[in-house]
Parts: structure tokens; C-alpha cells; sequence
């Protein structure tokens, strides 16, 4: 697999961001499996408690959503860029292709960080990690090597847990409250794992960050065996579950 950051440079962003969209989806069929990737846009408040927005379901917990992986989100300028790589693709015409929680607008992976704390709506969030695609974005887009794509762009979306449950809605101000470690951003670390980083001087420190489980395992298990996990189940799909998004 060609594992090199090929997304092209896209334009700076200088808006004030804000919640475009907010999306939930319930578990339905998906090629030859079940998957909760289909979101569907939402008008007037959303509620959303500690494992995500009420009505949001996953299809396979143990990889899936939970407290780590409550909320996802996803840049809206992103679908730019993949109409002109995928131009036939009807799913690009609105949010919600990628499995998205929030769609947003003024962030992406280069401008937030692990740890950052936002307050949205009424409720506040707090940045987990990013979305390691899986093989199932290839059943959703019908194109054999979509996660790769995703990976390999850096275009992945980014994890929020909910530190305090409240109501949000389309349009709501994304507030940065308390940024700890402004030094990593998403991008940043999405960027060691898909260039599978060995050295240890660059992954020590990163397991003082406040890494999710199955990223403090990841780092970890890099630097005591010097070798890189085999993404081949999570990006291709098997009989086995996927460990991925």
C-alpha cells in the first residue's frame, strides 16, 4: 500500500468556526455487514450526553462510539477536495458522507489539538483523537480504497468526548476554552501513525498526552517491539471485525 500524505493544500481557514450541521444515523445494512455510518441531517436542538447525541447509534461498540468516540466531526471544506477526486459521487452533495457527527465549518485536522476544549451549544467537549478510517467507508462510497484515501489525505475527521451533556444545534459557535497541548495537533499525530513513526525519541512523549486507550496501546506497543501494526483488517475488512473509526 502507498502509505504517503498525498492530500493537495487546501485554502486557510479564517472563519469563526461553527457547527454547520449536526447529523445522527441509526444501524442499518451496508454491504455485507451493518454499520450506524449513514447520518442524517437534524433540525432544532439535539441533545447530547456522555456516549453522544441521543438518537446516534453505532453498529459494533467495541470499536465504535463510547465515551472516547462520542461525537465525530468533520471539516465541510474537505468535500471540495474529494468531489474533484471523486466528481461522480452523489454523497458528496451534502454532509453526512463520512459518517459525521458535526459537520463544521473554520477547523480541521491542522488547527485543533488533542486535549482542546470546546464549548458548543450548552454543552462542552473535549478532543479525544482522530478517526483511524475503516474498510466500511469502502462499502459506503463503493470505491475499493476509500479508507486508504481518507488516511492518506489526512482528511480524517477528529473525536470529541462530552465533558458536560447539553443541547446543541446547527449554527452553534465552536469556543476554544483551554487549549493544554497546542503543540499536537490532530494532524500532527494522524501524521506519526500513518507514516508509521518508529523513533522513539518522537514517540516517548507523546504518552504523556491524555491519549485515548487505543492510542496510548498503539504508541506503546511501537516502542517496545520497534515495528508498526498491520492496518491491513481495519482498512480491507475481513471476517473479523474492524479496529478502526
Amino acid at each position: 500500500m502507498n502509505e504517503q500524505y498525498t492530500g493537495r493544500m487546501e485554502r486557510p481557514l479564517s472563519q469563526t468556526p461553527i457547527v454547520r450541521t449536526v447529523l445522527t444515523g441509526a444501524v442499518r445494512p451496508l454491504g455485507h455487514t451493518t454499520s450506524g455510518i449513514d447520518k442524517r441531517p437534524r433540525e432544532g436542538t439535539q441533545r447530547v450526553e456522555a456516549n453522544g447525541l441521543v438518537g446516534d447509534a453505532q453498529a459494533d461498540l467495541r470499536v465504535h462510539g463510547g465515551p472516547d468516540k462520542a461525537v465525530l466531526c468533520y471539516a465541510w471544506h474537505h468535500y471540495e477536495a474529494w468531489r474533484v477526486d471523486l466528481p461522480e459521487c452523489a454523497l458528496l452533495a451534502g454532509p453526512g458522507a463520512f459518517g459525521e457527527n458535526f459537520s463544521v465549518a473554520g477547523l480541521d485536522e491542522r488547527s485543533v489539538c488533542i486535549g482542546d476544549r470546546y464549548d458548543i451549544g450548552s454543552a462542552r467537549f473535549i478532543v479525544t483523537q482522530g478517526r483511524q478510517p475503516c474498510f466500511k467507508l469502502n462499502l459506503r462510497f463503493g470505491v475499493p480504497d476509500m479508507s486508504l484515501r481518507v488516511q492518506n489525505t489526512g482528511r480524517t475527521g477528529w473525536y470529541l468526548r462530552v465533558e458536560t451533556p447539553g443541547e446543541v444545534c446547527a449554527g452553534d459557535a465552536i469556543a476554544l476554552v483551554d487549549r493544554p497541548y497546542p503543540s499536537h495537533s490532530i494532524a500532527e499525530l494522524m501524521g506519526l501513525i500513518r507514516t508509521r513513526e518508529l523513533r522513539p525519541d518522537v514517540l516517548r512523549p507523546l504518552l504523556a498526552l491524555p491519549l485515548p486507550p487505543s492510542w496510548r496501546k498503539l504508541f506503546e506497543r511501537r516502542l517496545e517491539s520497534g515495528a508498526t501494526e498491520d492496518w491491513t483488517r481495519r482498512l480491507q475488512g475481513s471476517d473479523a471485525s474492524s479496529t478502526g473509526a
